[in-house]
């Protein structure tokens, strides 16, 4: 009705966010940030002595999504390169990632941490003589676990 006084509760909005990845640095420019998934697998199991002729289902191994980072391309900044250059066989410098989703005041009321994240795959930009965008690169972030806060 018209006049009643309205729920001042709303869906957080998703375009004021920060990313803060350990020795690369904090308040990382990014444009936009995918994959934040993760999944369980689904065991199926069937006792022998079991009368019903299904199987039941039992949570297994957890599974964690890749995360992909997409930024502009500054000149002279290549520390995701850097970063990527070191992967030698089976070695690479894994990081902690922190994920904060921001609100009105800046203040972080969603925050998503990686746990020994470290990059699989970086895309360049595509060129176009005739496009006007603004070029922007690809992150792509393997890691080991993902942690959820509310603040």
């Amino acid at each position: 009705m018209a006049g009643e006084k309205q729920d001042n509760v709303w869906p957080l909005p998703k375009f004021y966010f920060t990313v803060d990845i350990t020795d690369i640095g904090e308040n990382l420019p990014f444009q936009e940030v995918s994959g934040l998934d993760t999944e369980t697998q689904a065991i199926e199991y069937r006792a022998g002595n079991s009368k019903v002729f299904s199987t039941i289902k039992m949570p297994g191994i957890k599974k964690f999504g890749n995360i992909t980072l997409k930024k502009g391309v500054f000149v002279k900044d290549n520390k995701f390169w850097d970063w990527y250059s070191q992967i030698k066989l089976n070695t690479i410098k894994r990081s902690s990632v922190t994920i904060k989703l921001l609100d009105e005041e800046g203040n972080p009321t969603m925050t998503w941490k990686l746990i020994n994240a470290w990059p699989t795959k970086i895309t360049g930009t595509d060129l176009k003589s005739d496009g006007n965008e603004v070029a922007v690169e690809t992150l792509e972030l393997a890691h080991e676990g993902l942690e959820i806060a509310n603040k």
